[in-house]
């Protein structure tokens, strides 16, 4: 790939050795024009800066800074998480790609789901497909600051990313992939922690697939969670997992979790390699015995 070098004039040496002595990540055009005094001057160091790769473009006057560490060449942002993170203040990196960068899948998904209190469009940067989603207040916790590649992102921490992914599985890859993600979590996860965000979310629903996911992939909850759990879910809540409609095959009602899982075991366990295997060689065992 063709680059090119990141030279500066005075003026965009000026806001570079700035913004570096600053530490910066992300910076508003506003900053650029207060610091030269000149707001034509500063829209021509602005579109400079962003042509010769010290800026990214973010979305509505808001850039993501290239420090000189990035190297001479301009070779652009090539970090998806930071740049989703960084667009809205008020946002996290969370679902699929929370579970990719926690190691709960090993997929990675094409587009950064990003959640945010107030709608926001769906973007691309950089080549990043960027998705935001808008979640309710109570929903609205759970995430903290990670290094990514030299980069302060906001990502949901473990616990309340398998809770987020419960709690919208289409947006965790569907209900196989949700299940291969809650078999890498609950082998991982602080299970007193997982509890207290998954009653924080106030979703029976949610509560249901967890205790009924848990138990799917072998790694059920503890004592004392499992009765927290269960204390939580009113009696003859019923709530449904999976396809809308149920078909031939499918799990159907689980009784212990009241709930209707539109979705056969074998579909929803062929992502998970330890039980998949197994459940292979029981198979075979039937048939040879």
């Amino acid at each position: 790939m063709e680059t090119t070098p990141r030279t500066l004039g005075p003026a965009e040496a000026r806001v570079v050795l700035s913004f570096r002595e600053q530490g910066r990540d992300v910076v508003e055009a506003d900053d650029i024009i207060s610091l030269l005094a000149s707001e034509k001057t500063g829209r021509k160091v602005i579109r400079n800066l962003v042509r010769k790769g010290w800026l990214t473009r973010l979305v509505g006057g808001r850039y993501m800074f290239l420090p000189p560490e990035r190297g001479a060449e301009n070779i652009g942002e090539n970090n998806p998480l930071a740049v989703a993170s960084a667009v809205v203040d008020e946002s996290y990196v969370g679902w699929w790609s929370a579970a990719s960068f926690h190691g709960f899948t090993t997929q990675k998904p094409a587009t950064v789901f990003v959640a945010v209190r107030k709608q926001t469009a769906p973007l691309t940067i950089e080549g990043a497909e960027i998705r935001f989603v808008s979640v309710e207040a109570r929903k609205f916790f759970g995430f903290k600051t990670y290094n990514v590649y030299g980069r302060s992102t906001r990502i949901s921490d473990p616990e309340k990313t398998l809770v987020d992914c419960i709690d919208r599985p289409d947006l965790a890859g569907g209900p196989s992939e949700l299940t291969r993600i809650v078999h890498a979590a609950m082998a991982e996860i602080d299970q007193e922690k997982l509890m207290i965000a998954a009653l924080q979310m106030n979703s029976k629903a949610l509560l249901q697939r967890l205790g009924f996911l848990s138990d799917l992939v072998e790694r059920p909850l503890k004592d004392e969670p499992r009765q927290q759990l269960r204390a939580a879910i009113p009696k003859k809540t019923r709530s449904t997992f999976g396809a809308r409609a149920r078909r031939e095959g499918d799990i159907g009602y689980v009784a212990e979790w009241e709930l209707h899982v539109h979705a056969r075991k074998d579909e929803l366990l062929s992502e998970v390699p330890r039980i998949r295997k197994k459940d292979r060689t029981n198979a075979d065992d039937r048939a040879n015995p």
